[in-house]
């Protein structure tokens, strides 16, 4: 098991696209925590985001980095940022993450998670500096076909609903651009993507996501609607994805150009911990006691029933693989919701967020001894 170097990241410039959002924030808190000098760049926060309430409980946080409110879109935009802030590392997590609104908006999935990807790639060709790129999609990128296995980042890619579809054509787009581009004359970019499984975490509150949507409903003493109770899901701890990103980036930064870092990886848990969606909201009920029901609610939209990633690729090439199994990843994050809504205890999203990182830390340390 390797961790993340406190050297590497001591003064490194980091652009992240998509840092007020739920994955982006986490990662902005963690790199702050190792000094790293960050520019964020995203559309504005959600008034329930994680970005906001950490903003909110530590008002100084917001001049430890470059905030900037733009939209990935806005080709102009993202290239006088780059241009300026003169990054060595790039995680990419703008996007339209949301399966349900690709559906409701699916144009403007595909021009966030396609266009916005390749706007934020074309603006590197005149960076004329070594760059370690992390283009973050989704474990729904692969053609599934409801195996029991887990999918290899060679498997056929083919996702079929609007928002796996955006984000298959994105791979498809980086790898092209990584092809073509990238090795060209005054290029010293380093390019990588990621596939991780369904993250969870504490202060997470986006809409139809099932934690957030059980959270919502044991708060205000309601029964949580499952609306896919038998689909199987790799879930994984947002830390546990985090932590291979950036030993990625360091391996991409510190290896020779067109190395076997160029390439694509996946991140997910242990098979035996591929749970349904009805086993997460019981486990839930371990530390946050409650009832559920079955959706009724019928709709003809696509969702796949079984979805397994394979990570012997990021566990031989990054050392890294995950550390906490089903029942303590749902603890931790159900743990960090209680103490955050509970009068008696009412602790601060910053200090929950700090906290579990540390812990997380040190249960790395322990194991890579």
């Amino acid at each position: 098991m390797e961790i993340v170097s406190e050297e590497f990241w001591q003064g490194k410039k980091v652009f992240i696209t998509g840092h007020t959002g739920f994955k982006g924030a986490w990662l902005l808190i963690w790199l702050l925590k190792k000094n790293a000098i960050i520019c964020g760049y995203s559309l504005k926060e959600d008034n329930n985001s994680l970005f906001k309430s950490l903003i909110k409980s530590n008002p100084q946080l917001i001049s430890k980095f470059n905030n900037n409110y733009q939209d990935i879109n806005n080709f102009q935009s993202i290239r006088q940022a780059i241009k300026i802030f003169q990054p060595d590392v790039i995680f990419h997590l703008a996007a339209q993450a949301i399966v349900s609104r690709g559906y409701e908006d699916p144009i403007s999935t595909w021009q966030t998670n396609v266009m916005g990807s390749l706007n934020l790639l074309e603006c590197l060709k005149s960076l004329g500096k070594r760059c370690a790129v992390i283009m973050v999609t989704t474990d729904k990128v692969y053609k599934n076909k409801e195996w029991l296995y887990g999918y290899r980042e060679v498997d056929q890619l083919g996702g079929i609903d609007p928002y796996s579809a955006s984000k298959s054509a994105a791979e498809i787009a980086i790898a092209s651009w990584r092809f073509s581009f990238s090795a060209s004359e005054g290029n010293d970019l380093r390019i990588g993507s990621v596939r991780s499984g369904n993250v969870i975490g504490g202060g997470d509150w986006a809409t139809n996501r099932i934690i957030p949507d059980s959270m919502r409903a044991l708060l205000n003493n309601q029964k949580v609607i499952v609306r896919n109770p038998l689909s199987r899901r790799p879930w994984l701890h947002v830390l546990e994805p985090l932590h291979g990103y950036m030993l990625l980036a360091e391996k991409l930064y510190l290896s020779e150009k067109g190395s076997k870092f160029e390439s694509e990886f996946n991140f997910g848990p242990k098979l035996e911990n591929n749970k349904t969606v009805e086993e997460l909201v019981r486990q839930v009920f371990a530390y946050f006691p409650g009832e559920y029901e079955i959706s009724k609610d019928l709709n003809n939209n696509y969702e796949s029933k079984v979805l397994h990633l394979n990570t012997d690729k990021s566990s031989d090439m990054l050392k890294w693989s995950p550390i906490l199994d089903f029942p303590e990843t749902i603890k931790m994050t159900i743990q960090w919701y209680i103490k955050n809504m509970d009068e008696k205890i009412k602790e601060s999203p910053f200090k929950l967020c700090i906290t579990d990182i540390n812990n997380y830390e040190k249960l790395l340390a322990k194991i890579s001894r």
